[in-house]
């Protein structure tokens, strides 16, 4: 049974390493407690109360002061040198007086405008080209203008932890600088006063510009450091300094496991998560999260933190952002784009996804149950068995981002009409258990069939077959393979893609050397092979049940106008590139045949008897090609060549692509043809004398 902590004072308890799976801590008061390297999967912060106790608060507050303390320091430093060095006697001095405000003023624009890093580097630039009375008064003014910053930084923080609004806070260390401005001005008038009395330069004009300055700092600081702490990111290190500071003591999660829990309408000011596992922790209106320190976790991004707490994304950009694990549910994400974003293990349940672009998005073990997806775009997104989409609701989608040239078409599903109750989900079904091999210049089949043969020695013990061919036009092919679950898809395809192109090369340097072609002539033949009959007749497939889909127009592939796939290359070849002669291919499987042993059996053919059958009936066929009749032949010598040898593994596999071919070739004729019926007698005994079952 978990434990139940609900609305119980917890303040300065320590759970530190403790597995509390489930645990209730709803409206508990957490303030100070230490749940570092705890487990807390599932466990319900609804509503608790995290942050500093009194006693850090106040400790807080005393540093603040002694900040302050500095700052006013620093600020009657300033007040005295404008007095010292504004003297008309001094030529020396007078100049430096003059060059220390301006400096103090290229620091403040470049501050504004590029962040208070990229106004020391100007400062720092400055000072080399200034005399030693401006760097020392200038460095003086850079001082105080960092220790300000830090100091409201902070103060804000304390103050928000403390209770108090953030501006008001922000508000009172204003009045705090001023006073400590209010200090050197006095002092400057004083000295200037004194230096008048004595009879030595400046007057009016100078505790102008002391009055002046010291206001302008005032100012200036009060707005750098409550900018910085708002979310400004030219000064986020600002913000780290004073959150970190301010969360010293404050509830501790760092290292914690808080996969699942739930911190709805919790208040987190002053709290460290860092290198805390956030997965599918729910933030819902969770209040000050802004205040806590959160380390490298998704809530580091200010946009995704508000996402996370608001669960309002309606028409925002979220391109390429990290939302792994990223509790969403029910959120509102229409129109949202999404595009290269990473959201693995986040969970989107209940959430409105209407016209969102999901293109490229990485969604493995994703949870979209019960999601709104109409109109959505999923353009080669990557989900797999453990992404969930279960009662989506969604009456289309789009499979393009972008419509194809020169038209509207971005591939709609349906087509027409509405998805019906659950085909959302069946139609990626097949999608998650599949690897995509995507060819951008067609196919060059002899190369697809030795690199899919490789594949299949390198996965042995996982069963792989081809499910489908989309031509998709302009040259690019898609073919899907299916995989069992749990199997490694991106192993599988690097293992396919490098067999791919050692054999492109092989391949690619014959038809070099016996079609004496250039290599323009070798893209047109692999984009010519991408013809119905080309892959039908070269598939290394599972038996017959393909399925070939030409997406470019809605027609077989034959009868396409494309010229492209109409080019004649000026003879006949074979599927090795030589020009061949059916005479030649036949006599050559004759011998092949006719050194295989005859049946010992008169009234029983055996492996010989039945080839030469297999040989004759193809011979006779007048349905097929003479490209078709001469692969089928190749193949009935392949089989012959394993029939002297039928117990080798080498030989056995080569017999199983033999028959795969085979039953390829003849899978585009009429079920009626005499060869059709002849091989479905032939093939199965064939197969059983070669021991392939």
């Amino acid at each position: 049974m978990p434990p139940d902590y609900s609305g119980r004072n917890l303040r300065g308890r320590s759970f530190k390493g403790q597995n509390l799976t489930g645990a209730n801590f709803s409206k508990a008061d957490i303030r100070g407690a230490n749940f570092t390297n705890a487990i807390l999967k599932d466990a319900d912060f609804t509503g608790a109360k995290a942050g500093l106790q009194k006693r850090w608060v106040i400790g807080l507050l005393i540093v603040v002061l002694l900040l302050s303390a500095v700052s006013g320091f620093f600020s009657i430093v300033i007040g005295v040198s404008i007095t010292y060095f504004l003297d008309p006697k001094n030529t020396q001095n007078f100049v430096a007086g003059v060059v220390c405000p301006v400096m103090v003023v290229v620091f403040v624009i470049v501050t504004i405008r590029k962040g208070l890093t990229a106004g020391l580097g100007a400062a720092a630039g400055a000072f080399t080209f200034a005399g030693a009375g401006a760097v020392v008064a200038a460095a003086a003014a850079v001082a105080v203008t960092v220790v300000s910053v830090a100091l409201v930084a902070v103060a804000a923080a304390a103050g928000a932890a403390a209770g108090a609004e953030a501006a008001a806070v922000a508000l009172a260390l204003a009045g705090a600088e001023a006073a400590a401005g209010a200090v050197a001005v006095a002092v400057a008038v004083a000295l200037a006063l004194a230096k008048a009395k004595a009879g030595v330069g400046a007057g009016a004009g100078t505790v102008a510009g002391a009055v002046a300055l010291a206001g302008a700092f005032t100012l200036f600081t009060a707005y750098i450091g409550w900018h910085s702490l708002a979310g400004n990111e030219k000064d986020a290190w600002v913000r780290s300094f004073a959150l970190a500071f301010a969360a010293t003591g404050g509830t501790r999660f760092r290292n914690a496991d808080l996969t699942d829990a739930d911190f709805s309408n919790a208040t987190l000011k002053n709290t460290d998560f860092r290198n805390t596992n956030l997965t599918r922790t729910r933030f819902y209106e969770a209040k000050k999260l802004d205040l806590a320190r959160v380390g490298k976790t998704i809530l580091a991004k200010r946009n995704i933190l508000n996402l996370l707490v608001t669960g309002n994304g309606r028409g925002k950009s979220y391109a390429g952002a990290n939302l792994k694990g990223a509790n969403l549910i029910g959120a509102d994400l229409k129109e949202a784009n999404l595009k290269d974003a990473y959201i693995s293990k986040a969970t989107f349940q209940g959430a409105c996804l209407e016209w969102a672009n999901l293109t490229l998005t990485q969604a493995i073990n994703t949870d979209f149950t019960s999601a709104k997806m109409t109109g959505a775009c999923v353009e080669a997104w990557n989900i797999e068995s453990t992404t969930k989409l279960d009662n989506v609701d969604c009456r289309f989608i789009y499979l393009l981002e972008h419509s194809k040239p020169k038209t509207d078409d971005r591939e709609r599903r349906p087509s027409s009409g509405e998805f019906q109750p659950g085909e959302f989900s069946k139609l990626f079904e097949e999608v998650l258990n599949t690897v995509d091999l995507i060819f951008r210049n067609g196919i060059d089949w002899k190369a697809f069939v030795n690199a899919f043969q490789s594949m299949q020695n390198q996965n042995e013990d996982r069963e792989l077959a081809l499910q489908s061919i989309e031509n998709k036009g302009d040259g690019v092919v898609v073919v899907k393979v299916g995989v069992p679950d749990g199997a490694d898809k991106e192993k599988i395809h690097s293992d396919f893609t490098q067999s791919y192109q050692l054999a492109l090369q092989a391949v690619e340097e014959k038809y070099k050397a016996q079609l004496q072609a250039k290599d323009e002539q070798i893209v047109v033949y692999r984009q010519q092979s991408g013809e119905m009959t080309e892959i039908v007749k070269l598939l290394a497939n599972k038996p017959i049940n393909v399925q070939v889909d030409n997406k470019v127009e809605n027609k077989n592939m034959t009868n396409s106008n494309d010229s492209s796939r109409n080019i004649n290359v000026g003879r006949d070849f074979n599927a090795s590139g030589q020009a061949f002669s059916l005479g030649d291919i036949s006599g050559a499987v004759t011998n092949t045949i006719n050194e295989l042993p005859k049946s010992s059996e008169a009234d029983k053919p055996g492996i010989k008897e039945l080839l030469t059958q297999l040989q004759a009936a193809i011979e006779a066929d007048t349905n097929l090609s003479k490209e078709d009749k001469a692969e089928a032949l190749e193949q009935v010598k392949a089989l012959a060549e394993a029939g002297k040898s039928p117990q080798e593994g080498a030989m056995q596999k080569a017999a199983k692509t033999a028959i795969k071919i085979l039953k390829g070739t003849i899978s585009s004729l009429p079920s009626a043809t005499k060869l059709v019926e002849q091989c479905s007698n032939l093939l199965p005994l064939i197969s059983t004398f070669l021991g392939l079952g």
